[in-house]
């Protein structure tokens, strides 16, 4: 009879996108491929101290008792076969999909079982071709410790998790050749990341809105009730809007989050001018600035 037991571990779970299309297209040399990516992932997960503990088709599980060795694992993988990847024609290239999670789970034998490993496939199947997407578990543990980006994606939705789990893009170089949400091969699932982040505000912005709506309102009351002719609230009720906006910014998907921060505080200025107008467009100045740094950006993107 088996040794059951539970631990706490890093879940680490690979596919490859399009698998089905590239088997039928040529079943030995795909094999040969898939082959020769996973000796160079196992070699990787066991570099960094996990293990691998699973395969099946074309589907690797591995566990890891470090989270962010789990995370430096996954970036070198992906970083490693991209470099392979780079010297194949574009429709024969094996692109793996890489989900992390840190979860309690069940260990039978040399196996792992639970929530904690449903969610790991359920991240790795919302993950962009040669993506890698973690839980905020995971996020928590490494924000500050792993030299790479993160996109927050909003809560998925996952079988028998009563609440929607916390994901997060990882942002591998800048992520310039990554494409959109909406160019990207999306297995079938009940909700998509991508939407939830489209129609549903992170709760740490909604709160923040909530705050300063609450306290905008407070203090036109007060400006109202105090009116002596002068409408000061007029000021902070447009940093106010300013906050907001890139507190918005931040998190949304659509534009390059620097630019339209800079974009924003350009905006702001303006907003500034014009409440202390006195027959003086000032703000030309720093909009001008900002302006050219937009566009540096962007030719640098380009």
């Amino acid at each position: 009879m088996s040794d059951t037991r539970r631990k706490l571990t890093t879940i680490f779970c690979a596919d490859v996108q399009d698998y089905t299309r590239l088997m039928g297209a040529d079943e030995e040399g795909t094999l040969a491929t898939l082959k020769r990516c996973r000796e160079a992932m196992g070699r990787l997960i066991e570099s960094h101290g996990g293990r691998v503990i699973n395969t099946w088709g074309d589907g690797l599980i591995a566990d890891f008792p470090s989270v962010v060795e789990a995370v430096r694992a996954a970036v070198d993988t992906q970083n490693e076969l991209a470099g392979f990847n780079a010297r194949r024609p574009a429709d024969g290239r094996m692109l793996f999909r890489i989900g992390i999670n840190l979860g309690d789970v069940i260990v039978e034998g040399e196996d792992i079982y639970g929530d904690g490993v449903n969610i790991a496939a359920r991240l790795q199947a919302s993950a962009a071709p040669g993506g890698i997407v973690i839980s905020s578990t995971v996020y928590n543990q490494v924000r500050n410790k792993v030299a790479v980006g993160f996109e927050f994606l909003g809560p998925l939705t996952v079988k028998n998790v009563q609440d929607g789990v916390p994901s997060y893009a990882v942002k591998i170089g800048d992520g310039s050749d990554e494409p959109p949400p909406s160019q990207r091969p999306v297995a079938p699932r009940p909700q998509p990341a991508a939407a939830v982040t489209e129609t549903r505000p992170a709760p740490e912005r909604r709160r923040l809105f909530s705050v300063l709506g609450v306290i905008g309102i407070v203090l036109v009351g007060i400006n109202l009730l105090t009116w002596d002719g002068v409408f000061w609230a007029r000021f902070p009720l447009l940093a106010f809007a300013v906050i907001a906006a890139l507190a918005w910014s931040r998190d949304q998907r659509r534009f390059d989050r620097r630019m339209t921060g800079l974009a924003i505080v350009a905006i702001g200025i303006i907003g500034i001018n014009v409440l202390t107008w006195s027959g003086t467009f000032w703000a030309v100045w720093p909009i001008l600035g900002i302006a050219a740094t937009i566009g540096l950006r962007w030719s640098m993107r380009r």
